[in-house]
């Protein structure tokens, strides 16, 4: 039996979300199909995190036990050829058999874009949040500030959420402008349902002068979600990259 670990890019809009469900399709389904084709086996893929639905990924990665012989350098080109043209397959290792796509990430990096033109560009327009007047990005990213370290952060999550606690380290985070496109990124040890989307959604409100920067340590230490703005679009959303050790070199 091996262990493949696989990195997989896909443009989220077709889909509800990465993680299989009873309804709408998902990522996980299509992969996981394209497996039983090439290979006849009927396996479920452990993926690193859920995406929501309409969240894109640069760089998500899972890995999967499997029997079949293809030798790791042919599964791209294989699962690609069966895979519908909105996920793509970047790359395919062999890793040890303890390695768990999830468990063993050590850092997780997001990227959200907010697109500040009058008139939203008809081609990037699916991955960017269209807000058509300027926003105070030095205030944003003060206010962004406040969330590096490791929180509780109850109050930048769903309501919904079913983890037992919500601590979780922010390694680094960031806003970079280019012209009218305002990108944040974002890196932690995890992320909760919906955190990112509502981490954007409350500094939104800081660059429309709505709060102060300040007010997102009030709000953070609040520990209640009530207290934060609404969960930003999804499609301004990109998990851009998910990290290991050096024993998964992706």
């Amino acid at each position: 039996m091996r262990n493949i670990c696989v990195k997989v890019s896909y443009d989220g809009a077709g889909f509800n979300g990465f993680q299989s469900q009873p309804y709408g399709r998902t990522v996980q389904s299509e992969i996981e199909k394209a497996i039983r084709q090439l290979t006849g086996e009927t396996i479920i893929i452990i993926g690193s995190g859920r995406t929501d639905a309409g969240v894109h990924a640069q760089g998500q990665v899972f890995n999967f036990y499997t029997e079949s012989t293809i030798p790791t350098e042919r599964w791209a080109i294989a699962l690609n050829t069966r895979l519908p043209k909105d996920i793509v397959i970047i790359e395919a290792i062999d890793v040890p058999e303890h390695f768990h796509a999830r468990r063993s990430a050590k850092r997780k990096t997001y990227r959200y874009t907010i697109d500040t033109g009058k008139f939203p560009d008809v081609f990037g327009r699916q991955y960017r949040f269209h807000h058509p007047a300027p926003l105070n990005v030095k205030a944003m990213r003060d206010g962004l500030m406040h969330l590096i370290g490791e929180h509780d952060f109850t109050s930048f999550t769903s309501i919904h959420s079913t983890k037992p606690h919500h601590v979780r380290t922010v390694y680094e985070a960031d806003f970079v402008q280019e012209g009218p496109i305002v990108h944040m990124y974002i890196t932690g040890n995890g992320f909760l349902y919906n955190m990112v989307r509502v981490i954007m959604g409350t500094l939104l409100w800081v660059g429309q002068g709505k709060l102060d920067p300040d007010d997102v340590k009030r709000i953070l230490d609040g520990c209640n979600r009530s207290l934060a703005g609404p969960t930003a679009m999804a499609h301004g959303l990109m998990l851009l990259d998910v990290e290991y050790s050096s024993e998964t070199p992706l």
